[in-house]
């Protein structure tokens, strides 16, 4: 195997893996895991209000 022919595997390779990526990232059952993972930041925010606020409660 010449360097020409296993740039050419490589790409192909490469390629293929883009593309398993691209449709894993935009599939209907990755979607609703996307979602809930963006949102954590809001959820953590709002659980740190919550336990500054209990603590000047006492």
């Amino acid at each position: 195997m010449d360097y020409g022919t296993f740039q050419g595997f490589l790409t192909i390779v490469v390629m293929a893996t883009f593309v398993g990526i691209f449709f894993w990232a935009y599939s209907k059952h990755s979607k609703s895991k996307f979602d809930e993972a963006a949102n954590l930041v809001f959820t953590e925010d709002e659980l740190a209000k919550m336990s500054k606020g209990s603590g000047d409660q006492k």
